[in-house]
């Protein structure tokens, strides 16, 4: 800092020339102390934004390496046990003991140890006196349009015929929605037998083909034309005979479109005798279903002749559309998830994309909601202590990545047959892109076996559990896997083969037990339908039937 000569201070008592100097010399002092100033100033303000940018870029620090800080210090919890797929690595190391232990093998014929129960009944009633015959002068028409797969489609006609009853109407042969899934145009006759159903029913609700004329006519000869009657899910009978039944007697016929699960499971007895009647004796599959059934049920006892002529069959639920669906991780990666992308998008539009849709593959796993592998179906089946030598029937569709996922239950069952392998390729070829008419198929070889095995649950093991307890007065015969467990031992590569092969036993032993159960349903659900569980509500049907295995066909 500059400081005053003295000799400009005392300047001011000398001469003018020497004034004028020194105010020179004071000038040019306070010149240089204002500069000094403003720099200062500009200084300051850039030394207070660099203080700025270097708290920011501490903070930008501390937000950047927190994360990674605050996981070392306090890690996320390790994924539940279950919630990954590990079945093909189990297998791989199991192998050797799986293919050299044929020690304890069950043996078909004496299976199932649990019996039923037989509590006493009450005495049947005559069905039949509960119902008038309908006067063609007073004929009024009830229409319904049934959709999804085979099964739900059956559901759709069974309480059509039920509603019928309960309106005194005329059923119309009931008509199918095409899925954009499954993609199957066949009509009634295609699957069933109409003529069978028709007779069936008659005495109890009249079925007709077609509506008559002058009721065409007033629609322009199509049934779409028709005006769709809104019906609420799961609808009491209280409800048809409230709301749907004035709409009858003023038009004369009635649309209800769709007609899923438009009935609940609580009706009268003899409503409810109309479900058994529908579905346990009026629906029988065509005769080019049944007529190739028979056949392939045939070539399949025929295989089993050293089992006494018993198989097993399964009911693998391994598609493509079906993996997608459940959104399961499987082998995993980017090309998997690409696949099940483009295939969900193509099946079901953006349904999955939805911002609010949350997919938790983990999850869906220890909630037993991903499809069993076949290498995991016959993991279990082994431990549970079936043989190599043991039939097995396989009920699928195309399976998702056959060559790799297919393989190794072969490897555990060579004598693992399906109906491609049972039939030939012209005996297939009238229902080969018909996914409801193989259904049917499969349907009706699962039912003549010893065994059933469902592996995901759905409309198809739903009716044929609930046939088979009807077939086998109360028993089931079903391996019911418990599929929570099932994912929690199929991760543990360091389990043993002797310690799965009891966890397996044990499972057997509870589906053994299930299989007869009837559960107690206070509310009117899917448990508690007469199409799961038939007894007792259709016990007065199986008497009348003297209902036994021979029956199937």
């Amino acid at each position: 800092m500059q400081t005053l000569n003295p000799s400009c201070m005392a300047s001011t008592y000398a001469t003018e020339p020497t004034t004028n100097s020194c105010r020179r010399r004071l000038h040019l002092h306070c010149k240089h102390r204002r500069r000094g100033v403003f720099c200062f100033f500009f200084t300051g303000i850039f030394h207070e934004r660099y203080l700025i940018f270097l708290t920011v870029l501490y903070i930008m620090g501390l937000v950047t390496c927190a994360g990674p800080l605050l996981t070392i210090l306090h890690p996320p919890p390790p994924p539940l046990p279950g919630s990954f797929y590990r079945s093909q690595e189990l297998f791989l190391k199991l192998w050797p003991e799986i293919q050299s232990d044929n020690a304890s093998t069950v043996e078909l014929d004496n299976l199932w140890r649990y019996r039923r129960k037989l509590k006493e009944q009450r005495p049947c009633l005559n069905a039949s006196a509960h119902w008038q015959p309908v006067s063609p002068g007073l004929q009024r028409y009830l229409v319904v349009e049934a959709n999804g797969g085979l099964n739900q489609q059956r559901s759709s006609i069974c309480n059509a015929v039920a509603v019928a009853g309960l309106l005194n109407a005329t059923l119309v042969i009931p008509r199918f929605d095409l899925h954009n899934v499954w993609k199957d145009p066949s009509e009634f006759a295609d699957i069933y037998d109409e003529d069978h159903f028709i007779s069936s029913l008659k005495g109890f609700v009249m079925v007709v083909h077609d509506l008559p004329d002058e009721l065409m006519e007033s629609y322009n000869f199509s049934i779409r034309n028709i005006p769709s009657l809104r019906v609420q899910a799961w609808a009491s009978p209280r409800y048809y005979l409230d709301e749907v039944y004035p709409v009858l007697q003023e038009t004369r016929v009635i649309r209800i479109s769709p007609f899923a699960n438009r009935l609940s499971m609580g009706v009268p007895p003899h409503i409810q005798y109309l479900r058994c009647l529908a579905n346990y004796k009026a629906l029988r599959f065509s005769s080019t279903i049944m007529n190739l059934a028979k056949k392939i049920v045939n070539r399949m006892t025929d295989k089993s002749l050293h089992s006494g002529g018993k198989y097993v069959s399964v009911h693998l639920r391994f598609e493509e559309d079906m993996v997608a669906f459940s959104c399961c991780v499987y082998d995993g990666g980017e090309k998997e998830k690409a696949e099940m992308d483009a295939i969900r998008e193509k099946g079901w539009g953006k349904k999955f994309m939805r911002e609010n849709r949350i997919i938790e593959p983990g999850l869906n796993r220890l909630n037993g909601r991903c499809p069993m592998t076949p290498v995991e179906v016959g993991m279990m089946l082994r431990g549970m202590g079936f043989s190599n030598s043991t039939p097995i029937y396989l009920a699928s569709g195309k399976i998702y990545k056959e060559e790799r996922y297919l393989e190794p239950l072969r490897q555990m069952f060579p004598l693992l047959q399906t109906k491609e392998s049972l039939a030939t390729a012209d005996e297939l070829a009238l229902i080969q892109e018909f996914s409801s008419r193989l259904a049917a198929l499969d349907y009706m070889v699962c039912l003549s076996s010893e065994v059933f095995v469902t592996t995901q649950g759905g409309n198809f093991p739903h009716f044929l559990m609930g046939h088979r307890r009807f077939l086998y007065n109360g028993h089931a015969k079903t391996i019911m896997p418990d599929k929570t467990k099932l994912a929690v031992l199929l991760q543990n590569t360091s389990i043993s083969w002797d310690a799965f092969k009891d966890e397996m036993e044990s499972m057997l032993a509870e589906s053994d037990r299930k299989s007869i159960m009837v559960p107690r349903v206070k509310k009117s659900t899917r448990k508690g339908s007469v199409y799961l569980n038939p007894l007792p509500e259709c016990r007065c049907l199986w008497e009348s039937q003297h209902s036994s295995p021979s029956d199937v066909f």
